[in-house]
C-alpha cells in the first residue's frame, strides 16, 4: 500500500483549556502528530477547541451561535480525527469530554448503507500532562469515538507524563524524550497506513 499517493486529510481537535495565542504542550504534541503524518501524504489542520463556542449537548446544533456544526463540518471532510487533551485531575480536560458528548449526535446520521457517517474516518489520540492519567483517558477516547464509528489504528496513542507533582510542561522540555518522539512516529504511520486503507476499502453493509 503507497504511503504517498491518495490524498488524506486530518483534523487534530486539541482540547487545551488555554485560549491562543497562550502556548499549549496539548496543541505542540498534536502539532507533531500532525507534522508525522504529513511525512505520509497527509494534509493537517489544527483547531483549538475552547476558541470556539461550543455548547454544551448532544444534538448536531444547540443553536444560539452554537460553533459544534462549523468544526462538525471540518470532522466530516476529514479523513483522520485527533482528539488531543490535557490531563486534569487524572481526566481528559471538560473541552475534551464536550467533544465526545456533541459527538454523541453521529449515532443518528448514517449514510445510505445505514452506517454512521463516520464509517472509514479514523481516530486517535493525544494526552500530555504532569501525572499519570494517559492510559485511563486515551481508553475513554478509544471507546467514544469506538462508539459513533471511528476506527482506532495499532497503538492509537501518543502521550507525555511528566513526573508527579512536579511542574514541567511538555511545551517546556527544550526537546522532545525520545520515546514519546518514536510513538508519535510510529501513530502517524499507523494511522496514515489505516486511513488509507479504509478509504480504498470501505466497510461492508451489514
Amino acid at each position: 500500500m503507497s504511503t504517498t499517493n491518495d490524498s488524506l486529510t486530518a483534523l487534530a481537535l486539541t482540547c487545551s483549556l488555554k485560549q491562543s495565542p497562550e502556548p499549549s504542550s496539548t496543541d505542540l504534541l498534536a502539532q507533531q502528530l500532525l507534522d508525522g503524518l504529513a511525512q505520509h501524504g497527509v494534509t493537517g489542520e489544527l483547531v483549538r477547541v475552547v476558541d470556539h463556542d461550543v455548547r454544551p449537548g448532544v444534538e448536531l446544533d444547540m443553536g444560539d451561535g452554537d460553533a459544534w456544526p462549523a468544526l462538525r463540518e471540518k470532522v466530516m471532510a476529514a479523513d483522520i480525527l485527533i482528539l488531543a487533551t490535557p490531563t486534569w485531575m487524572g481526566q481528559q480536560s471538560s473541552i475534551c469530554q464536550r467533544v465526545l458528548e456533541r459527538l454523541d449526535a453521529e449515532l443518528s446520521e448514517t449514510n445510505d448503507a445505514g452506517q454512521p457517517q463516520v464509517y472509514g474516518k479514523v481516530g486517535c489520540a493525544v494526552v500530555v500532562g504532569n501525572e499519570d492519567g494517559a492510559h485511563h483517558i486515551s481508553s475513554v477516547i478509544f471507546q467514544g469515538l469506538d462508539d459513533v464509528g471511528f476506527t482506532i489504528p495499532a497503538q492509537g496513542v501518543t502521550y507525555w507524563n511528566g513526573e508527579a507533582m512536579h511542574t514541567t510542561d511538555y511545551k517546556d522540555l527544550g526537546s522532545t524524550p525520545e520515546k514519546t518522539g518514536q510513538t508519535t512516529r510510529t501513530l502517524a504511520a499507523n494511522t496514515a497506513h489505516l486511513a488509507r486503507v479504509l478509504k480504498a476499502q470501505p466497510y461492508p453493509s451489514a
